[in-house]
């Protein structure tokens, strides 16, 4: 459920039909209730959703699967603090107490699912199908791994899945968007506007009297926040990875030679490809008399046209050998040269002809175009190996008090010194740190951690270490105003200069609106002729930024308006027309959208319904035991 809302909430319908989803499981958490602490609670219960119980250990196992799927997307470590802060700790408390509600309403109604049926879903799980679309165990077996589950369990999981799914398609089934919805998403979508604009540009800045001392203060202080230097460190980093360690020019060329003639076929090669073609015969006396045929001097041609067949049906492609599902037909195919047809085959759906009209001759690259490549994969190879004892050695060091730059002189390595960096990876001018190994979880370890910490090796996505020391920070803090004085007199003579722009503009937006046309407007200001758009809709237009667009669609027809271009400039519009088609359910624009349309509404409908059979039962919450579980005060907010 919480991936269809995550995928529903994508675009800007799907946004709105999910605030107010929330907002109503929101209220009805207020006004039913998950209850503050109640007494009475079993040791290792949680949560009472009606009669079924929510264990400990059940919230734990979902709160930590869910942390952890989070954390491989995020592709770093995300804490208790911030996953509480992100309310996944709440999330996974409303699935599984709806989960619960549905589970205790499935028993009230004794409904049931046979094993034969639990089969049946795992088994046509798309999740788990091979290449040749069939269930793949394999792929199950991966997945019940990454999960860390085994087959008994993922069935009772699933049973209880399939149960409340029954619930809940007999909710949903056959929903249909009302009309006067769907009208009005047209019209929104497809309503064009023509617009009449011309630009002003922005006033050059020497045009604009010199600011004073004192304004400029005043304006530094209305801005300060604007002007913060953020809080820099210097670290000394030290990074294993087979890249960095790998030293393909070092590798010689009778191991390359020697990889090379091990993959050269498989990696290298185009192998070789026929035109095949065949005849299927009933049964091998017809098919040695068809060959009969040939040696007699008639042709493939006259064969198939005896059995009203033609090239076209009996065609398998321009193929390779493997590409040939039966074994027989590649094994004689590849047999042949160019021209001749087959004796008899034995194939698996009777006797064929088999006949080779064209041969495509394999082709493998020379060693001479691969040596680089092959020598850069043997090298990484080499220096994995070499990261295992690389990374003993300088842990050693580290134990024995050694510093960052020491351990590595130890290994034969040089640590790095970077004078100073921000959360953002960029240096006090504002550039970025260049080559940082994975720089995020870096950073986000670094700017935990303080000066004289001895911190933990992080592990680098795609295999390899990283040390890290902080040796100096240099705190957040605002600029004075010399320090500043540049970029506010700058500031303050862009801020100048669109607000005379802008102040130009409402004049003019003025005279329009008083009746004025735009053309003696345009005269008046020396501007060019009046430029035009017809294209205007809420998805864009080809001659117009987006945030025209934006202010042209919350402007009425007739009247004017004005935007900032991207130049700095102005533009000045008058909206003279807006069409809408008529109304056409089969329209693209709403065709592409009415799956999340009807996606939202089914969400609101089972929400609601959760929330009733929620206030039916009674839902109980021991706090202690959630705050427990996640490892977070139940004071934190």
């Amino acid at each position: 459920m919480l991936t269809s809302l995550r995928a529903t909430a994508q675009g800007w319908l799907g946004r709105l039909i999910m605030a107010v989803v929330m907002g109503f499981i929101i209220l009805s958490f207020a006004i039913w209730g998950i209850g503050d602490i109640f007494r009475n609670f079993r040791s290792g219960t949680l949560a009472w959703v009606g009669n079924t119980e929510i264990s400990t250990e059940t919230y734990r196992n979902a709160y930590q699967t869910s942390l952890q799927r989070e954390q491989r997307l995020a592709h770093r470590n995300i804490t208790n603090e911030e996953a509480h802060q992100g309310g996944l700790d709440q999330q996974v408390l409303y699935r599984l107490v709806g989960e619960a509600a549905l589970d205790d309403e499935a028993r009230r109604l004794a409904l049931m699912i046979s094993d034969e049926d639990v089969k049946k879903a795992i088994l046509s799980d798309e999740n788990f199908k091979g290449m040749n679309g069939q269930f793949d165990r394999f792929n199950f077996q991966a997945y019940l791994r990454s999960e860390g589950l085994n087959e008994k369990v993922y069935m009772y999981q699933q049973r209880g899945v399939l149960l409340r799914r029954e619930l809940i398609d007999t909710l949903t089934a056959g929903l249909q968007p009302p009309k006067t919805l769907l009208e009005a998403i047209q019209r929104y979508q497809s309503e064009t506007r023509t617009v009449d604009y011309i630009k002003l540009p922005a006033p050059a800045a020497s045009s604009l009297p010199a600011a004073s001392e004192e304004e400029l203060k005043k304006y530094f202080e209305q801005k300060q926040v604007l002007y913060r230097i953020p809080e820099f460190r210097a670290l000394n980093i030290l990074t294993l990875t087979p890249a960095s360690l790998a030293k393909p020019d070092q590798v010689a060329d009778i191991d390359a030679r020697k990889r090379y003639d091990e993959v050269k076929n498989e990696r290298f090669g185009q192998p070789e490809k026929r035109a095949v073609e065949q005849i299927l015969f009933a049964n091998e006396p017809e098919a040695e008399a068809a060959r009969a045929k040939l040696n007699a001097g008639k042709t493939f041609e006259d064969l198939l046209g005896e059995k009203n067949l033609s090239l076209k049906d009996a065609s398998l492609g321009t193929v390779t050998q493997n590409a040939l599902v039966d074994k027989s037909v590649g094994a004689a195919a590849f047999a042949l040269k160019e021209g001749e047809v087959s004796q008899p085959v034995k194939a698996g759906f009777g006797p064929v002809l088999v006949r080779v009209t064209k041969i495509i001759a394999s082709t493998i690259k020379p060693y001479e175009d691969v040596a680089g490549e092959l020598k850069k994969e043997i090298a990484l190879q080499r220096a994995q190996s070499e990261i295992t004892r690389l990374h003993d050695v300088i842990e050693d060091q580290r134990t024995s008090g050694k510093t960052l730059a020491e351990a590595a002189a130890a290994a034969g390595l040089e640590a790095r010194e970077i004078p100073a960096v921000n959360t953002a990876g960029d240096d006090p001018q504002g550039a970025i740190v260049k080559d940082l190994t994975d720089p995020a979880p870096l950073l986000h370890a670094a700017f935990a951690s303080d000066v004289g910490v001895d911190n933990d090796v992080l592990s680098v996505k795609g295999g390899g270490y990283q040390w890290f020391e902080v040796t100096k920070v240099d705190k957040a803090r605002d600029k004075t105003f010399e320090e500043a004085k540049a970029a506010v007199e700058k500031a303050w003579r862009d801020d100048e200069s669109k607000k005379l722009l802008a102040s130009e503009a409402a004049g003019l937006i003025k005279k329009l609106d008083g009746g004025e046309g735009l053309d003696a407007i345009a005269k008046e200001q020396g501007r060019p002729e009046v430029e035009h758009a017809n294209d205007v809709r809420r998805s864009g237009s080809v001659h117009l930024p987006r945030n025209a667009v934006a202010q042209i669609f919350n402007t009425p027809v007739h009247r004017a308006g004005s935007v900032e271009s991207d130049d700095g400039g102005r533009i000045v519009f008058q909206v003279a027309d807006s069409t809408v088609p008529p109304f056409d359910p089969n329209t693209p624009e709403l065709t592409n959208i009415i799956g999340d349309i009807k996606a939202g509404f089914s969400e609101d409908i089972i929400e609601q319904y959760l929330a009733r059979l929620q206030s039916d039962v009674g839902v109980k919450v021991n706090n202690k035991a959630l705050a427990t579980a996640t490892g977070i005060s139940p004071d934190s907010n």
